[in-house]
């Protein structure tokens, strides 16, 4: 009876273990209104789904109302767009589905934009019901190298047409509310100020509080960054959320300690991504300028993901959070929202886009701002 009763002690204590689980609680700190969560399904539009949302966020904060704005329709041109700078390069370009923040700017600035039911870029039939852009990419893809093989110009037309197809006809005018509009002076009536908006990044290899080339693929423009060291571009991201702002995140999600369906980010040896729980509290890797650029510089650091920062958050031990809405609907979490420590930020991010007035006075002067 004792050794029966030892061994069932034993394996009490040992499925106790088990299945131990260290629990997060987060407490809001700041957290500034944003429009509800999207789904950019198979698409590899997270840069455009993330930065609309930004700009939906800013429309909000500047007395507009709470709008539903087409991501599709900036996909749309930015296709356009790289398909003819990959011409001009003679096929050295980049055509594929990822951009960075300023890309949405410069379409806006460019082709204006409307609203989601105007244009929901979905003229096809998805295997998923979401958007699915699989066929789309392998299109472009094709075509780019077919034009530049025939050496006779870009032939615009050609890539509308596949567009168009798989997209939807843009429209030239359209009724929204009541009023008539076309995607310019629809634009025009959001009251935002393009030209207010930058982007900013933390690299050695270039001087600081300069703009810069910022090295990864998506950057397919080559536009230049303002580059902030480490602490001043974290000071960036806090001073926008605690004036009501917010950033459009670029980093990377890449690595084992980003896990959304566990709603949390952690810059940490631990592999949270692979494991069915959290056993214990992780410890957190410090970052420096110094480390997150020799991430870069190995290409551990890459630009793969694009969303929302809209707050900021501590947990139990009072750890600061970023409360960061993604663009992967309610598939994987309950809310589509998710928390990155202060550490994995400072680790993973590439860059973001701010308003400039978000930028504390005395840095704005450092960037000639």
């Amino acid at each position: 009876m004792k050794k029966s009763l030892i061994i069932t002690l034993v394996l009490c204590l040992f499925a106790g273990s088990a299945f131990a689980q260290y629990e997060y609680k987060f407490t809001d700190v700041k957290r500034n209104p944003a429009t509800p969560v999207k789904d950019q399904g198979s698409s590899g539009t997270c840069w455009c789904f993330g930065t609309t949302s930004f700009f939906e966020s800013e429309i909000m904060r500047k007395g507009g109302p709470v709008l539903d704005l087409s991501e599709m329709f900036t996909v749309r041109w930015n296709y356009m767009e790289r398909t003819y700078d990959n011409y001009l390069r003679h096929g050295k370009g980049r055509v594929s589905t990822g951009s960075i923040p300023h890309m949405v700017v410069n379409i806006w600035k460019k082709y204006g934009c409307v609203p989601e039911n105007v244009y929901p870029g979905m003229n096809y039939v998805s295997p998923t019901g979401l958007h699915y852009h699989e066929n789309l990419t392998k299109w472009m893809k094709e075509l780019s190298n077919l034009a530049v093989e025939k050496e006779a110009g870009y032939p615009a037309n050609v890539f509308a047409a596949a567009l168009d197809s798989y997209l939807g006809d843009i429209p030239e005018k359209f009724t929204y509310n009541g009023k008539e509009y076309t995607p310019m002076t629809f634009f025009k009536s959001l009251g935002i100020n393009l030209d207010d908006y930058v982007e900013i990044t933390s690299f050695s290899h270039h001087p600081f509080y300069q703009q810069i080339p910022v090295e990864v693929p998506d950057n397919w423009d080559h536009k230049l960054l303002y580059n902030l060291p480490l602490d001043e571009f974290m000071a960036v991201i806090d001073n926008a959320i605690n004036m009501g702002s917010s950033v459009s995140w670029d980093g990377d999600l890449s690595n084992n300690g980003y896990d959304f369906s566990k709603s949390i980010a952690l810059n940490t040896d631990f592999d949270v991504k692979h494991s069915e729980t959290i056993p214990e509290r992780c410890k957190e890797i410090k970052v420096t300028q110094e480390n997150r650029q020799y991430r870069f510089e190995t290409f551990d650091l890459e630009d793969d993901h694009i969303e929302h920062i809209v707050g900021i958050a501590k947990d139990q031990e009072g750890v600061k959070y970023y409360i960061t809405k993604n663009s992967w609907g309610l598939r994987r979490n309950s809310d589509g929202y998710h928390y990155m420590s202060e550490e994995y930020v400072k680790a993973n991010t590439i860059c973001y886009l701010v308003h400039k007035d978000c930028i504390p006075k005395a840095i704005r002067k450092k960037l000639g701002l």
